[in-house]
């Protein structure tokens, strides 16, 4: 991004919006970085206008201090360099550099634990990125430049172990990532840092603005990945060289696609789905699949599509499977023709191409295919995925018609859990808030600092619901955010993950709030968004039509059309747990 584009993109957008507000924490001139910043976060948060305030130049603890005691800060970027630490470790400082190293040494100590201290000190709602310093130190130690010094490791020591202390608070910009999208060469500006104190090159700004950014407001993660069998799960033609002669080995010059099976498998087990579509034949790719040196293990491939059909209705049917929008997976394949097919028969899908035979092609997709899919932390709901798609077909497998689907409910020894609050460490409930689109009422999406205030106001609730059957745990599969006042549930935001549909568990979500608190109206922030269809379908079984915006409803409503329920319920709100049976 060119700085004009930078400074349109950052004053673009709807002046009504909603503001996410920036503190900016840098210790140099942040004219660039302050654009750049504001630019990314636009494009990462198309619906917010964006302010990004500096603190003042030369007092970076001071900034974080003060931000941790401010209650305008909707977020905080952290923009460290060596002379936050001590003057006297960048260019512009006067201090003497003889005989300083101990007081150096000794004050970076200090003055990272104070950064520390402050940042800890930031109260939940607000989300933090850190940049670790990026430049080099000056030439101030006693060994020649391509030789490190005890000083320097010592120095690479206290900053490793202030970023191990924060970690858990703050997201850190991978300093390894950051080398590979701005080269170490080209980050330092000698004149313009002694002219004006502003020590980057402007295409550096832009790089680490773009780290903070999406540190800041991370993109929604691939949900899965389906992907070709012949040179691209493995090298060669199953149907021609058999399955024993397929390879993915480094003996066998095809390591690069024991690599991908690697990071495929890397991915199922933190959740991401995976299926497979291949124009084959099944009993003979099946076979390949088979082999007890095949990386990605076929327990970890749900549903296979394995036949001589057009592979875009192959992936119909496994997003039909998974229940999951296109727009949310990844399609890798070896022939731009068959990705050019998938493409045009599902816009939204990610069409990726394996390059074969291009090493550094294929190295950049495992990159990509990393970046698209990773996530910040993986939850026990996001392992337990693949085995509630799997008992999710089953389940439809077994439901028929109505009569035939309330005999399967009740024989489903289903549990609900419900828990009001839940515990505050539970990231999941948002990432569940902002990445469900079809039982959604209004497709919000909130910052960690929206959400907090949301849920922090006067007689606001928030419930987790979980659930398990005879055919395993889903884990956390709904949220239900809102207020609670004077007889009356204004339901604010209720999602619900696709992996829960047809167990009526959104009839039970709504009996269990109406009764904890004994309301007799409930008011709906329904807002169609085109993908939340099965929301309004829930709200026309109970109203009588499809809602076109906010509705209301009396418990008299629900009761005439809630079918019979037969989970059993879980109710911990802090202080008890109760169970009861409907």
């Amino acid at each position: 991004m060119t700085f004009t584009e930078a400074l349109h993109a950052a004053r673009s957008g709807n002046p009504d919006a909603p503001v996410y507000s920036v503190r900016l924490a840098c210790g140099f001139t942040a004219l660039h970085l302050q654009t750049f910043l504001a630019a990314h976060l636009r494009r990462s948060l198309p619906d917010r206008r964006v302010q990004v305030a500096c603190g003042l130049y030369g007092d970076l603890a001071g900034t974080v201090e003060t931000s941790a005691d401010s209650a305008e800060t909707g977020a905080l970027a952290v923009a460290l360099e060596w002379q936050d630490l001590d003057a006297r470790l960048g260019y512009r400082g006067a201090g003497t550099w003889a005989g300083a190293t101990a007081d150096i040494l000794s004050g970076a100590r200090t003055m990272l634990d104070r950064i520390g201290d402050a940042l800890l000190r930031h109260p939940p709602g607000i989300r933090i990125a850190i940049s670790l310093p990026t430049l080099p130190l000056p030439p101030m130690f006693l060994t020649p430049g391509w030789q490190v010094s005890e000083a320097e490791l010592h120095l690479e020591s206290l900053l490793l172990a202030f970023a191990k202390a924060v970690a858990g608070r703050a997201a850190i910009v991978n300093r390894h990532r950051l080398d590979m999208d701005s080269a170490p060469g080209a980050r330092y500006d000698f004149k313009l840092d002694l002219r004006s104190g502003l020590p980057w090159t402007v295409g550096h700004a832009d790089a680490v603005a773009s780290c903070l950014a999406r540190l800041l407001a991370p993109p929604a993660p691939a949900k899965g990945i389906i992907t070709d069998l012949d040179n691209t799960l493995w090298s060669g033609i199953v149907g021609d060289d058999g399955a024993e002669n397929v390879s993915w080995s480094l003996e066998s010059h095809s390591q690069l696609h024991g690599l991908y099976q690697n990071l495929l498998a890397s991915l199922a087990d933190q959740g991401v789905l995976i299926a497979v579509a291949s124009r084959n034949d099944a009993k003979t790719a099946g076979a390949a699949l088979a082999r007890p040196d095949i990386l990605l293990k076929p327990d970890r491939i749900f549903p296979l599509e394995i036949h001589w059909s057009a592979k875009s209705g192959s992936v119909r049917r496994i997003l039909d499977t998974w229940n999951i929008a296109a727009d949310s997976v990844i399609f890798v394949d070896d022939s731009p023709m068959e990705l050019a097919e998938v493409k045009a028969a599902h816009p939204g899908l990610q069409c990726l191409l394996f390059p074969g035979g291009q090493d550094q092609g294929e190295y950049e997709l495992l990159w990509t295919l990393r970046d698209l899919c990773g996530k910040e932390f993986v939850s026990t709901d996001d392992r337990l995925r693949l085995d509630s798609i799997r008992q999710g077909a089953a389940f439809r497998k077994g439901t028929g018609d109505e009569r035939e689907k309330a005999t399967f409910l009740q024989e489903a020894m289903a549990i609900v859990t419900v828990e009001l609050p839940p515990p505050t460490a539970k990231k999941r409930v948002l990432e569940l808030v902002n990445k469900t689109n079809q039982f959604n009422l209004n497709g919000q999406r909130y910052t960690e600092g929206d959400w907090h205030r949301l849920t922090s106001a006067k007689d606001a609730f928030v419930a987790a619901i979980e659930y398990e059957d005879r055919f395993g745990p889903l884990g956390l599969i709904a949220v239900v955010c809102g207020t609670s006042c004077n007889g009356r549930l204004n339901i604010e935001s209720w999602v619900m993950s696709c992996r829960a549909f047809a167990r009526h568990i959104e009839y039970q979500c709504l009996r269990v709030l109406l009764d904890r608190f004994a309301v007799t109206e409930v008011a709906v922030n329904f807002v169609p968004t085109g993908r939340n269809g099965p929301a309004a379908d829930f709200a026309r079984t109970i109203i009588g039509h499809a809602p076109e915006g906010p509705f209301q409803f009396r418990r008299a409503d629900f009761e005439a059309v809630c079918p019979p329920l037969y989970h059993r319920i879980v109710l911990r709100d802090g202080k008890k747990s109760d169970e009861s049976v409907n």
